[in-house]
């Protein structure tokens, strides 16, 4: 068998799993719109996404994962509840030769459920599991939702949550963001620069001064983001203990019942993060009800903020021992997505994707 047959023959076998799980097959088109769907995969994907033009579709790419078009599909035309499972190839440039494929074959599992969806988690990741479990892959899981809410809560301006959330996505811009927002960094000496060049007048005035504009933002825009800049230097650095606080949840990583034992400790110090813990709560006993032990159940706050932008609760992956592979499967909860791609409606959903490719070589199939 030819590797490409093998790695098809991996695909069916576990797109036949997916629909005896109940799960409505789905295609997507390869070449997608690109102007919505690049800004809702985030920094990583858009560098990375084969963008072309089309003379009367405009600006196109190919396929770079299914489940934003599946997300588009079922919000413009799905049924509720509901599940779906796709299979083909998906495309991703690289930056330098390795493991990694631009090409490949995905195979997924989309659940939207609005009346458990903590047991739904439980159901995807625990469906996940069995079918890898030949494989002996160390499972790793998250929950963005608990690192959001605790940046929501913040005592300090809408701006500068939103600059955090924003790069929830980059974990070193984020730290070095909340580095400067608490205190502990000093201002980067350019930005001093900048500051004390605009205090000493009007930003309309500098920008006259500047002579012609060059480029694409316009006077207003700049004066906007100088004030903007004022503003945010004026504003006081956030208070030590929430600072503390957020850089503990970073750095948090045990198993998930010591890691909720921890949540619920600093909660009444962090108060914004406890819908958010209730829902991790919730899930770790839809997952022990389904036979996962959550005594040893890995959970890493800061799991997953390298992946997809647009997951914003429970993540996961599963990894080889090689640490030069990417994951062989990957998830997660993408609620807002489907609030975005809704036009005003939502449901909650979360999914996954298996790389069959991976599965082929770690069986020894190719």
């Amino acid at each position: 068998m030819t590797p490409k047959a093998a790695i098809r023959a991996e695909a069916e076998t576990l797109f036949a799993a997916f629909r005896a799980e109940g799960a409505v097959p789905v295609e997507a088109d390869i070449l997608q719109p690109a102007e919505t769907l690049l800004d809702l995969y985030g920094e990583d994907i858009r560098a990375r996404a084969y963008v072309t033009t089309d003379p009367l579709r405009g600006e196109m790419m190919l396929r770079p994962d299914f489940t934003v078009p599946v997300v588009q599909a079922h919000m413009a035309h799905g049924a509720e509840p509901a599940r779906y499972c796709y299979m083909g190839e998906v495309f991703r440039k690289q930056d330098v030769a390795g493991p990694r494929a631009s090409e490949y074959l995905q195979v997924g599992f989309e659940l939207f459920d609005r009346t458990a969806p903590e047991q739904a988690d439980a159901q995807v990741f625990a469906l996940f599991a069995r079918l890898l479990a030949p494989l002996n892959l160390r499972a790793a899981t998250g929950d963005i939702g608990i690192l959001m809410a605790a940046v929501r809560g913040l005592s300090t301006t809408d701006r500068r949550k939103s600059a955090l959330l924003r790069h929830i996505w980059r974990p070193n811009r984020f730290r070095a963001l909340l580095d400067r927002f608490s205190g502990r960094a000093p201002m980067p000496a350019a930005r001093a620069a900048l500051l004390d060049h605009l205090q000493k007048d009007t930003p309309e005035a500098l920008i006259d001064a500047a002579g012609t504009l060059v480029g694409l933002r316009t006077a207003q825009d700049i004066a906007a983001r100088a004030r903007a800049l004022i503003e945010d230097a004026a504003t006081a650095p956030i208070a030590a203990p929430e600072a503390a606080l957020l850089y503990d949840l970073l750095s948090l990583q045990a198993p998930a019942r010591a890691a909720l034992n921890h949540l619920r400790g600093i909660t009444p110090m962090l108060p914004a993060i406890a819908p958010a813990v209730d829902r991790f709560a919730a899930r770790l006993d839809a997952l022990d009800a389904l036979g996962t032990d959550t005594q040893t159940f890995p959970f890493e706050a800061s799991h997953g903020r390298t992946s997809l932008e647009y997951y914003d609760g429970f993540v996961f992956s599963f990894h080889a021992t090689d640490p030069t592979l990417p994951p062989v499967a990957s998830g997660g909860r993408y609620d807002a997505l489907t609030a975005v791609l809704g036009a005003g409606r939502s449901i909650p959903a979360v999914g996954g994707v298996i790389r069959p490719g991976l599965v082929a070589r770690l069986k020894g199939e190719i």
